[in-house]
């Protein structure tokens, strides 16, 4: 990962998408609130982007900032981050925890050159689908602006 081609010195317009080109989304996620907003959502019908991939953790406070930078490094072209609100987690202080780390993670992120609109960090709870589902629309439409991730071999140069 040390070797990261920086994808803009400053974080300037990247070039547009190539044609037939999807993003790969990750979404890391806590169980007991956004998992279970997303499963709220998808029973209740709401669409939500197919190339989103989900992977659930049973608790925010369980993610390492290597986690989203092994996400990157295998071709993901956005990372998503949620856990339950601050307040509301359910093993008391993991999103506290996960709230540091991803601070953390922030500022590395953009010393690799990683667009920083490529990572977000949201809070979600289980009765928020509707909320998710927005958030989750507009981050993949974020990321179809930015194109592919400079890491994303099959679209580097």
């Amino acid at each position: 990962m040390a070797h990261a081609v920086a994808e803009h010195s400053s974080h300037g317009t990247p070039a547009a998408a190539p044609a037939g080109w999807r993003p790969k989304i990750l979404a890391l996620v806590c169980n007991w609130c956004t998992y279970a907003g997303l499963d709220q959502a998808g029973t209740s019908r709401m669409q939500r982007p197919a190339n989103i991939r989900v992977l659930r953790v049973m608790c925010s406070g369980r993610l390492e900032p290597a986690m989203v930078l092994d996400a990157f490094r295998r071709g993901a072209d956005g990372v998503i981050v949620s856990g339950c609100h601050i307040g509301d987690c359910h093993y008391t202080a993991g999103n506290f925890k996960m709230e540091r780390r991803m601070a953390l993670l922030k500022v590395l992120l953009n010393q690799l050159g990683i667009h920083p609109k490529r990572f977000i960090q949201t809070y979600i709870s289980a009765s928020e689908g509707a909320e998710a589902t927005e958030i989750f629309s507009e981050f993949i439409e974020g990321i179809h602006a930015l194109g592919p991730s400079p890491l994303n071999k099959e679209y580097s140069k």
